[in-house]
C-alpha cells in the first residue's frame, strides 16, 4: 500500500511526534488470498563481506565557496506532498555505498539547485510533525547535498548554517529481481528477508531514498505492526488509485505472507511481521534505503 500521511509514535531510542491522520487502504490486491495463521519462518542470518560506509566527502580547503543567493520568504516549503520541481537528479541513484551522515534542519533552510544556484524551496525542521533527517550524499566547498523528501532520485544543495548532522549506522538494500531486502549496519549485512514489491505499472521506484517516519497501522491487514513511510513517492502518480494520489512509498508488513516474492503492491515494500518489528526497533529516521534491480 501507499501512505497518504503518517502519524508518529515514540519508539525506543528516538522520539517522533504524534499526528493522527487517516491512511488510505487498497485491499483489492488480496482478493482470493487466504488468511494463514502459520508464523513466518525465522529469517536467515546473512554472512557477507563487510563494506565500509564512507564519510561524506569533504571539500578541499583551497576551493572557493559559491555565495548563497538570498532566499525569498515566499519560497514553498517541502512537505508530505510532492516536492517542487527543478532540483537536480541524484548523481548516483544506484550507489549502494552506505550513507553514514544525516542532516537535520534546525530552522527553515533554503535548498538550492546547485552550489551558488537558485533557491527553490525550504526544508523545515519537521514534516507532518516528525523531525526531519535527510541523508547527506555529497559535499562541495561550503555546500552540502542531501536526498530530498517527497521526491525520487533528487537532491537539494544547502549552504552552511541552520542545520546539524547526525551519524547514520544503518542501511536497507532492496533487490527487485530477487525480491530480497537486506539490512546492513556499519557496512555489514545483519539480516535478509524476502519481500513483495510493486506490481506492473506501479513498480517500486529504483534509487536511493530514506526512512522518513513511522505510523501506526490503519487497518488489521497490516498485522498490527507499525509502518515506515519513506521519502520516495510513486514514479507514475497517475498509475496509482485515485485515493492514493500524493502518497508515499511505505515499508510494512501484512496479515499473511502469501505474496512474499511477488509483485502485488502499489509500489510499497512488504515483508514479514517479525522482520518489520525488528527494523522498527533498530532503524532511525534518515536511514538510507536503496532499491536496485539486482546487486552485482
Amino acid at each position: 500500500m501507499l501512505f497518504d500521511r503518517f502519524t508518529a509514535r515514540r519508539p525506543p531510542g528516538w522520539l517522533l511526534a504524534a499526528l493522527g491522520v487517516p491512511l488510505l487502504l487498497v485491499v483489492a490486491l488480496l482478493v482470493g488470498r487466504a488468511l494463514t495463521a502459520t508464523a513466518p519462518p525465522p529469517a536467515p542470518t546473512v554472512a557477507a563481506p563487510p563494506t565500509s560506509p564512507t564519510a561524506s566527502p569533504r571539500p578541499s580547503p583551497m576551493e572557493s565557496v559559491p555565495p548563497a543567493a538570498p532566499a525569498p520568504a515566499d519560497l514553498p516549503v517541502v512537505t508530505y506532498d510532492p516536492a517542487p520541481r527543478g532540483f537536480p537528479a541524484d548523481p548516483a541513484p544506484a550507489d549502494t555505498t552506505p550513507l553514514g551522515e544525516g542532516l537535520r534542519p534546525d530552522r527553515n533552510v533554503a535548498a538550492y539547485d546547485a552550489p551558488g544556484g537558485r533557491p527553490l524551496a525550504f526544508l523545515a525542521p519537521t514534516i507532518s510533525g516528525v523531525r526531519l533527517t535527510v541523508p547527506i550524499v555529497e559535499r562541495r566547498a561550503g555546500w552540502t547535498a542531501v536526498l530530498l523528501p517527497s521526491a525520487n532520485r533528487t537532491v537539494g544543495w544547502l549552504p552552511s548554517g541552520g542545520w546539524t548532522t547526525v551519524a547514520l549506522r544503518d542501511q536497507i538494500v532492496v533487490e527487485r529481481r530477487t525480491h530480497r531486502l537486506t539490512w546492513n549496519r556499519d557496512g555489514r549485512a545483519v539480516r535478509s528477508w524476502p519481500v513483495s514489491l510493486g506490481m506492473s505499472g506501479q513498480l517500486t521506484p529504483l534509487g536511493r531514498t530514506f526512512v522518513l517516519g513511522r505510523t501506526p497501522p490503519p487497518q488489521d491487514v497490516y498485522g498490527g505492526v507499525d509502518i515506515f513511510a519513506l521519502g520516495a513517492i510513486p514514479d507514475d502518480p497517475d498509475a496509482v488509485p485515485t485515493g492514493l494520489r500524493g502518497a508515499h512509498i511505505g515499508l510494512h508488513s501484512w496479515y499473511n505472507d502469501d505474496t512474499l516474492g511477488e509483485n502485488v503492491t502499489n509500489g510499497c515494500i512488504r515483508l514479514t511481521r517479525s522482520a518489520q518489528r525488528q527494523l522498527l526497533a533498530e532503524l532511525e529516521p534518515g536511514t538510507g534505503l536503496v532499491v536496485v534491480d539486482r546487486l552485482p
